[in-house]
């Protein structure tokens, strides 16, 4: 059986990236339905500055197809008072509109900021208090989270830890799987072919084994990281077909 490649990028209403994206003139609710029709998911990150209405979400729901799934980056406040002192409250409002997409919602990403350092108490609250029909993503920002006890607290909540790359980083991360799926943000400013090539070799055993793989590039000004998302995707597609 093999795992989904659901592959986006960070955002999708930029109209700046007509016309090396979307076609020239594109806006408002047509920039999503362009998007929808070339790839297969994205990440929201409007939603980390501004909680959507239930109505906003269901209107992104409703201009993509099927097949599409979006994870939205929680409400910084909202998941920083979730996971800091009151989960049990919290995530019944925070995650209000995100249920609200249906099937679209491929998961919930929490940014855990470089200024909270590691509090397992405060982690396995969360996962307590996390409902299980919606999937969770945790990107800890501060290097103290990344230990084997936090990432066995992960594995047995079914949470998926974030994998992230930045521009600088001398070598690729690691990568951990410790939930249900696999979650990549590959934030540097471009990507050659043979980076492309070292994900894809990377990414192709989980997919192989059954393992829905999610993975998005960092928004630019002019459209290249929708490039990079689609040639991600055609390299897999390619490696899946042999």
């Amino acid at each position: 059986m093999s795992g989904r490649l659901y592959v986006g990028t960070s955002g999708f209403g930029y109209p700046s990236w007509a016309p090396r994206f979307y076609p020239a003139g594109a806006r408002g609710e047509a920039l999503l339905r362009f998007y929808a029709s070339k790839l297969p998911a994205c990440e929201l990150n409007g939603t980390f500055y501004r909680q959507p209405s239930v109505a906003i979400a269901t209107g992104w729901a409703a201009a993509t197809p099927p097949g599409f799934r979006f994870v939205v980056k929680a409400l910084r406040g909202g998941a920083m008072r979730a996971l800091g002192a009151d989960p049990d409250g919290t995530l019944p409002w925070l995650l209000e509109p995100y249920r609200a997409m249906g099937e679209r919602l491929g998961a919930v990403l929490f940014r855990v900021g470089a200024e909270r350092q590691r509090d397992d108490a405060r982690l396995e609250r969360l996962l307590a208090a996390w409902p299980p029909d919606v999937p969770l993503v945790l990107d800890f920002q501060h290097p103290s989270w990344i230990d084997d006890a936090v990432l066995g607290q992960l594995r047995a909540a079914g949470a998926a830890l974030c994998i992230t790359e930045l521009e600088g980083d001398a070598e690729p991360p690691m990568v951990r799987l410790t939930g249900p799926l696999l979650y990549l943000r590959l934030r540097r400013d471009d990507y050659v072919p043979a980076e492309l090539d070292a994900w894809a070799a990377r990414v192709e055993p989980f997919l192989s084994a059954g393992t829905d793989v999610y993975a998005f590039f960092k928004h630019d000004p002019v459209g290249r990281a929708a490039e990079l998302a689609l040639e991600l995707g055609e390299r897999l597609a390619a490696s899946a077909s042999r």
